[in-house]
């Protein structure tokens, strides 16, 4: 007796992980945090908008500063991630350098840009607390890129050039904002070429210094014949 084949009925969906309290408070923080600033919004506004309970809150950040410190390094996170996304597309050292002005210009023009989320907590925050200390290491890592990427360009101050580009860099984020300039990070890029392109090359300063000390060995080996040929006289004739 054949028997016959019940249709297949449809996948059940499955169903969406749950999210947790916490990831909802910093969902919910980072939305109100960067839109309106972390003086300007509350915790009672971010636990309405997370749609949790106040205890909550304090059991996974314990105060609001603690809060604001994981919505900062979350944004760091975010950065590292993009950025990186950014530099893979780029084949030689210097465009990967030069691609960080080209990371930085995809931010300002992404919607809803307000700014660098750091440089607005810090100017909120008092100084010396953990809302300082995470936009520090943010900076730290920056700049250290920088010099890392510096460095695969083989120039001979990576670290001073790394400062003059994040120097370049924060410009174009506080001119994007006040100005409201989207180009402002196509402009720190051409002047960023600029200084790349002058930079001493590693190269070049190890030629010059094996120059150099070839230069002072042959002086000093010339001193010390002159000087052998002074000590040594012509024997007197009888």
């Amino acid at each position: 007796m054949v028997q016959k084949t019940v249709p297949e009925g449809p996948a059940k969906a499955s169903k969406p992980a749950k999210v947790s309290a916490r990831e909802r408070l910093l969902l919910a923080a980072d939305e109100l945090f960067y839109a309106e600033g972390v003086q300007s919004v509350g915790i009672d506004r971010v636990i309405e908008h997370a749609g949790v309970a106040k205890a909550s809150l304090y059991n996974c950040f314990g105060s609001k500063e603690s809060l604001v410190r994981a919505y900062l390094e979350h944004r760091h996170e975010r950065s590292v991630d993009r950025i990186t996304r950014v530099l893979t597309r780029f084949r030689t050292p210097r465009e990967r350098l030069l691609g960080m002005f080209d990371a930085q210009g995809e931010l300002i023009t992404s919607p809803g840009y307000n700014g660098c989320a750091f440089a607005a907590a810090s100017a909120e925050a008092p100084p010396g607390g953990s809302v300082q200390q995470a936009s520090d290491d943010y900076r730290a890592w920056m700049r250290g890129l920088f010099a890392e990427l510096a460095a695969e360009v083989g120039v001979a101050d990576p670290e001073g050039l790394a400062r003059q580009l994040h120097l370049l860099y924060d410009g174009a984020t506080l001119s994007s904002r006040m100005d409201r300039d989207p180009t402002a990070a196509s402009v720190a890029r051409e002047a960023a070429a600029v200084l790349v392109d002058a930079a001493p090359m590693a190269e070049d300063r190890d030629r010059e210094a094996a120059e150099i000390d070839a230069g002072a060995a042959a002086n000093i080996a010339r001193h010390a014949k002159d000087a052998e040929k002074g000590r040594v006289r012509p024997a007197a004739r009888g």
